[in-house]
């Protein structure tokens, strides 16, 4: 499966982005998709994940409450709405694909979309 992930900008702190992942292919509900996010100089960082049919879900604890994660299956897409951004929030952010498991472990993704970078200034 080819990722593709878009939406991101800058933000003032406080506001709000929506990422969109545009997935390839006739298999898209064969995966498991995830967010994850990276900045310089650091390891990418798990930001939440959702399972197969959209009835799971699963946060890194620094965006539970603020951040959602969807998927359409019928449109091949994954969305990842973010509210109440903090300037920690910058990074680029990756959509994640594999057809194993709900991880948090980037290890265990087989597929990235090329990252979209979203920026929240103070």
């Amino acid at each position: 499966v080819q990722l593709q992930a878009f939406g991101g900008g800058l933000v003032q702190v406080g506001g709000s982005l929506r990422l969109s992942c545009a997935a390839s292919g006739r298999t898209f509900s064969s995966y498991v998709m995830a967010w994850f996010r990276q900045v310089p100089d650091k390891d990418r960082e798990f930001v939440a994940a959702i399972s197969w049919t959209g009835r799971t879900t699963t946060y890194a604890d620094s965006v539970k409450g603020r951040f959602a994660i969807s998927r359409d299956n019928a449109k091949n897409t994954m969305d990842l709405q973010m509210n109440s951004l903090k300037p920690e929030d910058t990074a680029v952010y990756f959509c994640a694909a594999n057809s194993r498991t709900v991880s948090v472990t980037p290890r265990f993704y087989d597929y990235w979309g090329q990252g979209t970078q979203v920026t929240v200034s103070s």
